[in-house]
């Protein structure tokens, strides 16, 4: 068998390919006027930064701004890290002693070779001294993109504070990921678990022994994982995210292969930094694993996009006094969403005591707990109330620790002392607000959508105020459907219901909509509802995903203000916005009572502009579906169709 020869050349390549993939423009400034990188040799040809180097060169010069360098060296084994580190220090000093007019301010030592994957460590000159790198107080693992050099840059600080995460980079790296951990024939099924420990294994600084034997590296990484959640009190839930070799010792190479490359891209995404953002970054990868997960379609699993959970937490505004319940919490989405909400809005002390006795949730599939778990243990906490279980089979009630909080019970002992409470005219409810997003029920199951907010509602106190995702078929079928609407209105007051797009949850086919409920006060027939039809979120479909876009009309912007103050004041004076927004009461006459709000607002005036358009959009979709219509006769003909 022929030894594979580990050279710097490697990282040359892994360097390039790596900036381009951050937004760097990879051509030589010498002969391309946009042109960011040099690569070695070439930075000769800059009069400034060869009076400093002489003859000397690194493997990259990065031109930052006119006067702004950054300088990155390599090497080939990971042990020479910090060599490679030490020689860009050496590269950049010598450019900023005998140079007045340009400076050196970033340096990279990166370490490895495609065969081991690539360390790095960066740093930043703030003209006394070079700092390390941080992201969202995280140290950098991977090359730095433009934006968080520019931020560098203008507050002349190594610690890049609050940095907005670019999904549509994430998602590209968790498409890659994917695809790596396939190569290493690890079951799609089996990707979200091993996802989860290795992101767990890089809570520490000091990251996994890449370089041990595939026994070793397993070893280590569920050692780090049982590590941090018995430190985080969760020790139940490792065995949910433990990961084991396959049973072949033939497959351990690739196996070990698959973990180190998925290691590699989660550090160049820097993201540690990015688990300390606001940002539900865990949420965003799992979507991508589940999607491809056999099983998740089957139980009726679909997360909650994120721009949705942060819409619907603005919305209801809590606060660091709010007890707040998710009874199917997913990967903790809304929970995430509250939690960072109330961040913005409260002191270390009142941060310290919501995050401990204010979040609750619960979920069914222990996995899917792991990760819910998991994901709160890198927003700094409050999962200490999320549970795995059925949560027709628990209830909560008041408990008084340091704080007012609530408790986990059975349904049984739930039901024993609300009868109790009743007699005794006390509550025992002290769950404020409710945040869900139910299973879409399947065609078999009796736990259908709307039994999820009966249950959630009972769990509130009176006052208290809900949000539910919900397909749009509960809001007008008719049967059991029709009936839980009757009985919504006769015990609890409806306050807006808003049409979500219709590819929201793109690829799984639901319509859905939200809606908003006060609990325990009987709906008054004459009290406005907000009905709003926001089809339009700022999202595209893009290659399979729906993806933000500066090309798409984002509705939601002007909803949210007018939403939140709306719940708080259903008198409030709402525009009359024909086919997007109106207030108007309840039609209890409506014998199918359907809540939806296409059947409220009123319709466009039919102009001739108009009136020209819809039929341009028809003669298009006709001609389009003839096209195909064609193109699939003609395949059936050619035998490409069976």
């Amino acid at each position: 068998m022929v030894k594979k020869i580990n050279s710097e050349v490697d990282a040359y390549i892994f360097i390039k390919e790596t900036l381009e993939s951050l937004g760097w423009n990879t051509k030589n400034p010498s002969r391309h006027p946009d042109g960011q990188v040099y690569t070695q040799g070439e930075c000769l040809a800059h009069p400034e930064i060869k009076k400093g180097l002489g003859l000397t060169k690194p493997e990259n010069i990065v031109k930052i701004a006119e006067s702004k360098f950054w300088v990155i060296e390599s090497k080939k084994e990971h042990k020479q890290l910090a060599q490679a580190l030490d020689e860009a220090r050496d590269y950049a000093t010598k450019i900023n002693q005998n140079s007045k007019s340009i400076q050196a301010i970033i340096i990279s030592g990166v370490a490895g070779n495609r065969t081991d994957s690539y360390l790095i460590k960066s740093e930043f000159f703030d003209g006394k001294k070079f700092n390390p790198i941080t992201i969202n107080g995280k140290e950098a693992s991977g090359l730095l993109k433009p934006e968080e050099v520019q931020i560098i840059l203008s507050q002349n600080d190594a610690e890049v504070k609050d940095l907005v995460i670019d999904e549509e980079l994430f998602l590209q790296k968790a498409e890659k990921i994917n695809e790596i951990l396939h190569l290493g024939a690890i079951n799609k099924n089996y990707r979200a678990r091993v996802m989860a420990a290795l992101l767990l294994s890089l809570v520490d600084i000091t990251p996994p022994n890449i370089d041990a034997s595939p026994i070793g590296l397993i070893r280590d990484i569920n050692s780090r994982v049982q590590n941090v959640l018995e430190k985080e009190g969760k020790p139940e839930f490792s065995e949910q995210i433990k990961i084991t070799l396959p049973p072949s010792t033939d497959n351990h190479i690739k196996f070990k292969k698959a973990i180190v490359d998925t290691i590699q891209e989660l550090n160049i995404l820097n993201i540690r930094s990015a688990m300390n953002s606001g940002a539900d970054v865990l949420g965003k990868f799992y979507e991508v694993f589940l999607k491809y997960g056999n099983g998740a379609k089957e139980i009726g699993i679909v997360l909650t996009p994120r721009h949705i959970t942060k819409f619907a937490v603005e919305v209801l505004n809590p606060n660091q006094n709010d007890i707040i319940l998710d009874p199917t919490c997913g990967t903790a989405g809304f929970l995430v969403a509250a939690f960072d909400y109330v961040k913005r809005n409260a002191n270390e002390q009142q941060i310290g005591k919501f995050k401990q006795y204010n979040l609750f949730g619960i979920e069914q599939e222990p996995e899917v707990v792991a990760l819910a778990i998991v994901n709160m243990i890198f927003r700094g906490d409050g999962k200490n109330n999320i549970i795995e279980g059925n949560c027709f089979q628990k209830g909560l009630i008041f408990h008084k620790n340091k704080f007012i909080t609530c408790r986990y019970v059975s349904a049984k002992e739930k039901d024993e002392r609300l009868s109790i409470a009743k007699e005794e005219e006390i509550e025992i409810n002290v769950i404020t607000k409710v945040l869900m997003n139910p299973p879409f029920a399947l065609k078999s199951s009796d736990e259908k959508e709307f039994k999820f907010v009966d249950y959630g509602l009972e769990q509130m106190q009176d006052g208290g105020l809900l949000f539910s995702v919900l397909p749009y078929s509960c809001m007008v079928k008719g049967g059991e459907y029709l009936e839980w609407r009757k009985r919504l209105l006769t015990n609890n007051t409806l306050l807006s219901v808003i049409t979500f797009p219709e590819d929201l949850f793109y690829p799984v086919g639901v319509h859905t909509i939200g809606v908003f409920v006060k609990k325990g006060l009987p709906h008054p027939k004459t009290q406005n509802v907000l009905w709003i039809r926001g089809l339009n979120d700022g999202y595209l479909k893009k290659k399979g995903k729906r993806l933000e876009s500066t090309r798409a009309t984002n509705d939601y912007l002007k909803i949210q203000p007018i939403l939140q103050a709306f719940i708080n004041n259903q008198r409030l004076r709402i525009e009359n916005n024909p086919e997007f927004q109106k207030a108007c009461p309840v039609d209890f006459s409506d014998n199918n009572l359907e809540l939806i709000p296409e059947a409220f607002l009123d319709e466009k005036e039919i102009t001739q502009d108009r009136l020209e358009r819809e039929i341009e959009n028809l003669i298009r979709e006709s001609i389009a579906f003839n096209i195909k219509f064609e193109n699939q006769l003609k395949n059936i003909k050619n035998g490409n169709i069976k």
